[in-house]
């Protein structure tokens, strides 16, 4: 990692009024719930189980989804995903409301919960089902993505081999893995420690990553 302690927030700040000015405006990704006008952003940073939890706290981010994006076949199961034949890679789908929490925050939490320098791989997961990738929903979303990745490119000497994709389908994933950190904690914090995630996250991004995603107010 390169001496540079510029936070990846400031610098893709510093884009965001040119990306602004050449788009005509985010797209509506999502339903009305009430009177808020609900957006989706799509993420894949390895296990599901582990990308949930930092968009769960953010204030203005409705729900989480973990399900399988990027691959060939229709209506994966776990087994075949998990095997790497499908193609497809352990994806969160994120509701948010856009008057209280912008993408470009998403974005944030979203690299700083990854290792953006390992292709095929998060931690002790290996396999292109475990590849990290930004799908876009809209063009807005694309040039976002594209600018944070460059912030992220100043940051590391190492090559940010994290692809930005247009989203294709999403399959949801089998119940049981839907907040899975919430229904098995024990087995969930098991499987985090020993899969070196937070060790690794520490020495990429220098802080907990969990500190960056914030709280819901009670």
């Amino acid at each position: 990692m390169s001496g540079s302690k510029t936070p990846v927030a400031v610098l893709i700040s510093a884009f965001l009024p040119l990306i602004l000015a050449t788009t005509t405006g985010a797209e509506e990704a999502g339903k009305n719930a009430g009177s808020r006008k609900l957006q989706i952003a799509t993420f894949a940073g390895g296990c599901f189980w582990c990308m949930e939890p930092p968009f769960d706290k953010l204030e203005g981010v409705i729900s989480t989804t973990s399900g399988y994006t990027g691959g060939h076949k229709k209506n994966p199961t776990y087994e075949e995903v998990s095997s790497g034949g499908t193609g497809h890679a352990e994806s969160v789908r994120v509701a948010y409301d856009p008057a209280k929490i912008d993408y470009q925050k998403l974005l944030e939490v979203f690299w700083h919960n990854i290792d953006p320098t390992t292709p095929n791989r998060q931690f002790c997961d290996r396999g292109s089902q475990y590849r990290s990738a930004i799908f876009y929903h809209n063009e807005e979303q694309k040039l976002l993505a594209l600018e944070s990745k460059k912030a992220v490119e100043k940051l590391f000497k190492e090559p940010i081999v994290t692809e930005i994709l247009p989203a294709p389908e999403f399959y949801v994933a089998e119940d049981y893995h839907q907040d899975f950190y919430k229904k098995n904690p024990i087995r969930y914090k098991s499987y985090r420690f020993g899969c070196g995630r937070d060790q690794r996250l520490k020495q990429l991004w220098g802080e907990s990553p969990q500190s960056l995603a914030g709280s819901k107010s009670p």
